[in-house]
């Protein structure tokens, strides 16, 4: 099975965070469309693909769109991954069985899905799609009525594609 696609009802999340607080995306799609980010710490497209996103967290806040990692690794390993990485949004564990990664077709990762206030899959996106990261970016500004910021900086060697 495939990563589930756009235009598809998102799975339901029920998992704990990285502090073990308690975490429902129906629950936060009451208060704000969520950007749910699959990774694997060991993953060298993650590495890559997570402080873009945290970019966008920084840029954006959680105010209109809440971006969630959904990590599929244990809190230690995981919390030293955030660190390393500069990653400060909040991350779920989807670990011992990836009940969660499984429910949304993951073969491989990073995935990204945008979900929307409705509870539709309105972006998905497996590995690291540069287009798809402007996606997310203008959706996001768009969400917060707020001018597009530049994520990408003058001179970085930025993809346009890498395979998860």
């Amino acid at each position: 099975m495939a990563a589930l696609t756009s235009g598809t009802k998102a799975p339901a999340v029920e998992l704990k965070t990285i502090d073990g607080k308690a975490f429902s995306l129906r629950d936060q799609l009451e208060k704000t469309p969520v950007v749910l980010a699959f990774f694997k710490i060991s993953c060298p497209v993650c590495q890559y693909a997570l402080p873009f996103l945290e970019r966008l967290h920084q840029a954006y806040g959680s105010k209109n769109v809440a971006i969630i990692g959904v990590s599929q690794d244990n809190a230690k390993d995981t919390a030293r991954f955030l660190k390393e990485f500069g990653v400060k949004f909040p991350v779920l564990l989807d670990e011992g069985g990836y009940a969660v990664s499984n429910a949304y077709g993951l073969t491989n990762v990073p995935s990204i899905f945008w979900v929307g206030r409705e509870g539709e899959i309105e972006i998905s996106s497996v590995g690291w799609v540069k287009a798809d990261f402007e996606e997310i970016a203008r959706k996001m500004a768009m969400a917060g009525n707020s001018a597009p910021v530049a994520v990408f900086k003058p001179g970085e060697d930025v993809r346009d594609f890498r395979a998860g």
